[in-house]
């Protein structure tokens, strides 16, 4: 085994600068048994690397060949199978488990004992070692072979030392000298161990000539040393005579740093001093300010401005510790706090009287607006009162119970004057919108009595006359011709030369303006108020803040508008829902007086609520792209609701008139009034909502309508006895079809088709129901022609049938000559007349309609003439050119 291992070493490792440590025969487990030889190697550079390699014997020759290496610090166990037993089987587990048999347990436990030292040497590694004797662990290893190959060796890579160049040339000058040194080992250690004694023998003599000189060294040391103890001796006299200036610098440096600390003292109680003095030190001007300061002048205001700035400075005025100790501090502070509470008292007195008097003030001017539809001005009263608001925002800071009292104060005061100023707004805005005269102007200018206003009202209401657009008088309509419902209107409206549709449009125009007049009144006001609350009481308002979200129903039901914050910071949201109720405190009154409004333009005209839906529509939307959270915007949302109701009531009333239309028996039917109504409804909505907002709300109300018209059209024409179904249908249909082709309502088109439609197909209809009775017998015998041919006889062969020969032909053909044709025409024209009515003028569409069916007979007759009766030479006693002369001199006699 040495022998191999040395052959391994001078073949395979001294190469790579290696140095072999221990090697053991092995073979894998299981397998046809193929010896190989598994080395522990370490390098001989720095840093060492240690390595477990792979040799194998080449199959061509008998040398050995390096196979596979594995790095150390890549093993992660050592498997001796058995820790008790010999048994030469054990595993090492790199990055897969190799499975060995050593050769004997002897060489297996020489290779794990050295691999554990190379761990513990060079790796410091934690390799786990599974059933390994303990024995094998320990830092000493038994003598023998395999020791040598592992602890001496291992020693030996330490303590070996290269040798010098000098080293080198003096070895071989001393080898060339003896001829015998390398043939003859021993002879030549005998010399060198010959010479060695030599020297040493003359090393001795030498130390012994040297006596002499070693004792002149010692008296000389003694010598020293009497020099030294003289030297220590006048050290220590010197350090005596030092020993007291050294106590008087001591004295000297004690002194200079009490001096030092007192001044780094005095320097600091200064500095406190004068922190205390600038920062605590009210002038005599902002005290006298705040105690006699006035409060009414600009000046003055300006004095106790600075002075409250100042006096809240001192008092936030951040101490340093300790200072809350000194007795100059808190009587400082004492005064501060009777400053403070004294000036916030006056403060809030005086503005207090500010407000009271505001309230005197606007009352004066009462009377003046009252007369005119403009609400008071409240921009001099804010201009005053802004003059205090960095004084209201030092309350708020410093005093905020009474500044909560000044609020509260300001509310209570405001609303009831505004109460006053908007409710007498709304009464002469009532007044003008019922027309009423200017005794009826100064009534309403003196001391409110309600219920007198609300008699006076409804005694308006009742002496107006024709309500238009009011559905209450069409719940026992009876269907009339159109020129009595004209007398009738005229005779009820005693207005001068003005039509009824005239007044109407005037007054509706003078609705819109006073509506519209109120609510650009009220916007200003609203904002000015929100604008001054929220500078005055420094509150803050945020149009756009993130998370804030409008939420607004479709107005088919629920509520308009909900106002929701999400995201808002606590205190941002808690003053918006301030300056709220706020707002909604001072100007309660403004929500009920719109609904007042509103009811009373609804029942002067229900047509009024398509322009107040217009005109709210347009302010919530403006007001919400302001604010959408603002009181502004919540009061019109609400107030839009209401109006938005009264639309679809509107609505449902006109439908439901519809279904309640009676029609006379005794007078034709003629266009029913409530399709003239849709007329009236449709021209006006499109007038008002050109360019609204809220088109979507008309488009669903026309659908609505149309059906409802449509539905109660063919109902009435049903229903109708002294005119025909088809001559009703055909009319209104016409009316219909002509009114959505006039005002191009885009939402109508399939409605305005359908209309056509249906009044092709009753004048289709009409005309040839109306045509059947001029030439009864002779239609009667063709139906029979046509009835023969049917059942399968052929045309030539009719003539063959008794009752259809030719002399019958003859004899119903001459009860028809041309006189007996224009009189049974002129008399078709006159009941044609009779039962269409004026209005539509469709008497000549329908006459000429009438001539083309007549036409078209009679080219069907001769054509079942000339194919049934051929060769017979039977016409007809009237050409075409008859029928067109008698249509048009009847027409033209007509």
């Amino acid at each position: 085994m040495t022998a191999i291992k040395h052959a391994l070493q001078r073949d395979i490792f001294t190469p790579n600068d290696e140095r072999l440590l221990s090697i053991v025969n092995v073979c894998k487990a299981g397998k046809k048994k193929k010896n190989c030889f598994l080395c522990a190697t370490v390098t001989t550079e720095r840093p060492v690397q240690v390595n477990v390699v792979k040799v194998k014997k080449s199959d061509k020759g008998d040398f050995y060949k390096r196979q596979i290496a594995w790095a150390l610090r890549d093993l992660a166990v050592v498997d001796a199978k058995d820790a008790i037993k010999e048994n030469p089987e054990f595993d090492l587990h790199f990055e897969k488990i190799y499975k060995w048999v050593a050769s004997s347990t002897a060489e297996k436990n020489a290779f794990i004992s050295c691999i554990w030292k190379l761990n513990q040497r060079y790796l410091r590694k934690k390799i786990d070692f599974v059933n390994v004797s303990s024995q094998l662990l320990e830092e000493s290893v038994p003598s023998g072979e395999n020791q040598s190959v592992t602890g001496g060796d291992e020693e030996a890579v330490d303590e070996y030392q290269e040798l010098t160049a000098r080293e080198e040339q003096d070895i071989e000058i001393m080898m060339e000298g003896c001829a015998y040194a390398i043939s003859n080992a021993e002879a030549f250690a005998e010399k060198l161990s010959r010479e060695l004694q030599v020297l040493d023998g003359a090393n001795i003599q030498s130390i012994m000539a040297s006596e002499k000189q070693v004792n002149i060294l010692m008296k000389l040391l003694d010598e020293a040393l009497k020099e030294v103890d003289q030297i220590e001796l006048k050290l220590s006299s010197y350090e005596e005579m030092l020993q007291s200036v050294k106590e008087q610098m001591d004295q000297i440096s004690e002194s200079n740093h009490l001096i030092h600390l007192s001044n780094t003292n005095n320097g600091k109680l200064l500095s406190e001093i004068e922190f205390l003095v600038n920062h605590m030190d009210l002038a005599k001007g902002h005290i006298k300010a705040l105690q006699e300061g006035d409060l009414a002048s600009s000046r003055g205001i300006e004095a106790c401005t600075n002075a409250a700035d100042a006096l809240l400075q001192c008092m936030n005025v951040a101490l340093r510790p300790g200072h809350h100790m000194l007795h100059a501090v808190k009587q400082q502070q004492q005064r501060f706090s009777d400053l403070r509470e004294q000036f916030a008292r006056r403060l809030a007195s005086h503005l207090n009287n500010v407000f009271v008097q505001q309230g005197h003030d606007q009352s004066s001017t009462l009377a003046q607006h009252s007369i005119e539809l403009t609400l008071p001005n409240h921009h001099p009263f804010h201009r005053d009162l802004l003059r205090y608001a960095k004084l209201m925002e030092w309350l708020k800071s410093t005093d905020y119970g009474k500044y909560e009292g000044l609020t509260k104060n300001y509310m209570d005061y405001l609303s009831r004057l505004y109460e006053r100023e908007i409710k007498d707004f709304f009464e002469v805005a009532k007044i003008k919108m019922t027309g009423t005269t200017k005794e009826s102007k100064k009534f309403a200018t003196l001391p409110r009595k309600e219920s007198a206003v609300k008699q006076e009202t409804e005694s308006l209401h009742g002496s107006s006359g024709k309500l238009t657009g009011s559905t209450s008088s069409l719940n026992k309509l009876t269907v009339q011709s159109s020129g009595s419902r004209r007398s009738q209107s005229s005779s009820l409206l005693d207005m001068g030369n003005m039509s009824a549709s005239d007044l109407d449009v005037a007054d509706r125009t003078k609705f819109d303006k006073i509506f519209e007049q109120v609510l650009s009144e009220l916007e200003p006001l609203c904002l000015a108020e929100q604008d001054f609350i929220s500078k005055f009481f420094k509150l803050q308002q945020h149009q756009n803040i993130p998370g804030t979200m409008t939420e607004a129903e479709d107005l088919d039901g629920g509520m308009l508008s909900r106002q929701y914050n999400t995201g808002v910071p606590q205190s941002i949201s808690s003053e918006k829902d301030m300056i709220r109720q706020m707002m909604i405190k001072i100007f309660r009154c403004i929500e009920p007086e719109l609904n007042n409004l509103i009811a009373l333009g609804d029942k002067i005209d229900s047509f009024n609520s398509l322009y107040m839906l217009v005109k709210m529509s347009h302010h919530v939307w403006t007001a919400q792209n302001v604010d959408p959270a603002s009181f502004l915007s919540t009061t019109l949302g609400n107030v839009l609701v209401t109006v938005k109701r009264n639309f679809d009531k509107c609505i449902s009333n006109q439908i439901r008139q519809m279904e309640e239309v009676k029609i006379s028996k005794k007078s034709k039917v003629g266009i029913l009034p409530f399709v003239a109504e849709f007329e009236e409804f449709a021209g006006l909505a499109e007038s008002i909502f050109k360019n609204a907002e809220r088109r979507g709300d008309l488009d669903k109300a026309y659908i609505k309508l149309i059906r409802g018209v449509f539905v109660n059209v063919e109902k009435v024409a049903n229903e109708s006895q002294k005119t025909p179904r088809d001559v009703v249908m055909m009319e209104n249909f016409h009316h219909i079809f002509a009114t959505l082709s006039r005002l191009k309502i885009s939402c109508l088109e399939a409605e305005k088709k359908e209309a056509k439609q249906k009044y092709t197909d009753h004048l289709q209809s009409y005309v040839i129901y109306s045509l059947g009775q001029p030439l009864e017998k002779l239609n009667h015998f063709f139906e029979g022609v046509e009835a023969r041919v049917a059942q399968g006889i052929r045309e030539e062969e009719v003539s063959y049938q008794l009752a259809f020969n030719k002399q019958e032909l003859r004899k119903v053909i001459k009860e028809y000559p041309g006189k007996e044709v224009k009189k049974g025409l002129d008399n078709l024209y006159k009941k044609v007349d009779k039962h269409l009515c004026e209005e539509e003028n469709l008497l000549q569409v329908v006459w000429h309609s009438m001539q083309d069916e007549f036409i078209r007979q009679y080219k069907h007759f001769e054509g079942l003439i000339a194919r049934c009766y051929p060769g017979s030479g039977v016409t007809m006693e009237f050409t075409i050119q008859d029928i067109l002369d008698y249509c048009s001199s009847i027409a033209q006699s007509h």
